[in-house]
């Protein structure tokens, strides 16, 4: 016997290999319609026509002043050279490459090809590039500078321990400008308590003239009973009762105490501003301020702030979880085909309700906690109802899913035994129906608390809230506990869903 290998007949093309080239050179795409490839014409048409549009696109947001497409042009090419002459250059090769393909085309062993398909990919890639205003040289350059917050980001812990202070505070007396009045008289000395005087105890503030500062008068700060070899900052206080603490080239003034408690240092009197309407002799208070900590060491605020922010968070998701389940698994049946597919009213019910899951689905909670916290203000109930309506509409989606897998082998043979409906539904349907519906379950309760923790940025309460709040305040160490936490919860949560996977599913 002898076997023949037959080969599959391709159409023999409308026109000749040049005159397709020619024609997609003229109009891309139309070579490879003429050649028989009508959907391969096609789709390099748009996407030529996508990258010189997205190009025009990012060339009129570089030259938004200009008036005309040349103008603009020429405008974008001054300012970024380097990208706009490789992008003009990249259109020029993908139009040369779609007429090439189309001459390709013809030729019935050179059918197919993807290396115009890469000069679209590559295009795509140049403007996204631009368009993210990637720059690694910046990157790179900068890490030293924010090396100091990610640090503190990544060992936080310092901030989850927290001490009771003492405040130990002694100041003295400051006249300004002397008169002919006596001036303050030192503070009377306590023993063991902390002293600070000052020498001379009147003098001038400093002034300034236009640019000009003239510095005030130098007062020697002597201190004696305060905490030995503590840092000791110096603060000022004003006749208003204004309070700041002194600088001095820049830097925050302080002084470090001897092992005695003793310490001495020569300040400036510094510029102040007093309203004339200040009437009487100006008292200005100097005063020497130490923090030391006693008693043993607590838990923090910001470390109870982040516990109850991620319990919360937990919370949140598990009442969305089940709430979703609740509601969801109606909706799944209305959603399955084969269920709904005994009429043309049963067959409309279903394509309506996959239509508004389709519409709620892909609507991510970060939008739907915004319309909750217009409905009930900020908290986790905002971030519960979003929470609950993404939930709704996908796993609805993922049950009837489920539902529309279903073998029919045991539910024909179970209703060949004489059984009711509801028997057969009991027996056949539901152990089938109950292994997805767990998993997908557990995986929904995942996602939501992941995800809980992140509709608290904009109101939704939780972990979230917190974590914001502390970004907001440049407080990285705190906002370091809140993603340790989101971290640890997160990891936990996908041990245990998997563990539970694993035994019920």
């Amino acid at each position: 016997m002898t076997m023949r290998r037959t080969q599959k007949e391709i159409p023999p093309s409308f026109v000749s290999a040049p005159v397709a080239g020619v024609a997609s050179l003229i109009v891309p795409g139309l070579g490879q319609a003429l050649a028989r490839q009508l959907w391969r014409g096609l789709l390099l048409l748009a996407s030529l026509a996508t990258s010189i549009g997205l190009f025009l696109w990012r060339v009129g947001d570089l030259a938004p002043h200009e008036v005309g497409l040349v103008a603009k042009y020429l405008k974008a090419f001054d300012r970024r050279e380097l990208f706009v002459g490789l992008f003009t250059l990249g259109i020029v090769i993908l139009w040369l490459g779609i007429a090439w393909d189309a001459y390709k085309q013809v030729k019935t062993d050179h059918k197919g090809g993807a290396g115009v398909f890469f000069i679209v990919l590559a295009l795509l890639f140049a403007l996204g590039w631009q368009v993210g205003e990637i720059d690694l040289y910046k990157m790179i350059t900068e890490i030293p500078d924010a090396w100091g917050p990610i640090q503190r980001i990544a060992w936080p812990w310092e901030a989850a321990i927290d001490r009771d202070i003492e405040m130990i505070v002694a100041g003295a007396e400051i006249l300004s400008p002397c008169d002919e009045l006596p001036p303050p008289a030192a503070p009377v000395e306590m023993p063991d308590e902390p002293y600070v005087v000052a020498d001379p105890t009147c003098g001038d503030l400093t002034t300034r003239e236009g640019v000009t500062e003239i510095p005030g008068t130098q007062i020697t700060l002597i201190g004696r009973n305060f905490a030995p070899n503590t840092e000791t900052p110096i603060y000022w206080a004003d006749p208003l009762g204004n309070e700041f603490r002194l600088r001095s080239e820049g830097a925050y003034l302080s002084v470090m105490t001897d092992e005695n408690g003793a310490f001495e240092i020569t300040i400036t009197m510094p510029y102040r501003l007093i309203p004339p309407s200040s009437e009487g002799r100006q008292i200005h208070i100097v005063e020497a301020r130490q923090i030391a900590s006693v008693g043993g060491a607590h838990a923090s605020t910001e470390l109870m702030q982040c516990i109850e922010g991620i319990v919360e968070s937990i919370i949140m998701g598990m009442m969305a979880t089940l709430f979703g389940i609740v509601f969801s698994i109606p909706i799944s049946f209305l959603a399955a085909r084969n269920l709904m597919s005994g009429s043309t009213v049963t067959m409309a019910v279903y394509y309506a309700t996959r239509m508004v899951l389709n519409i709620i689905r892909s609507i991510e909670p970060l939008i739907w906690v915004l319309v909750a916290v217009m409905v009930v203000g900020l908290g986790p109930f905002a971030g519960i109802l979003a929470l609950t309506v993404h939930s709704i509409a996908a796993l609805a989606k993922l049950y009837s899913e489920s539902i529309e897998s279903i073998d029919p082998g045991p539910i024909e043979a179970i209703h060949a035994t004489g059984a009711t409906r509801l028997q057969t539904i009991m027996f056949a349907v539901v152990p089938q129906m109950i292994p997805p519906f767990v998993s997908f379950s557990i995986y929904r309760w995942d996602i939501n608390v992941r995800m809980s923790t992140v509709i608290g940025l904009v109101g939704g309460g939780g972990i979230g809230l917190v974590l914001i709040q502390y970004i907001r305040l440049l407080d990285y160490r705190s906002a370091g506990i809140a993603v340790w936490f989101i971290a640890i919860t997160v990891a936990i949560l996908d041990y245990v869903s998997a563990e539970i996977r694993q035994r019920f599913v």
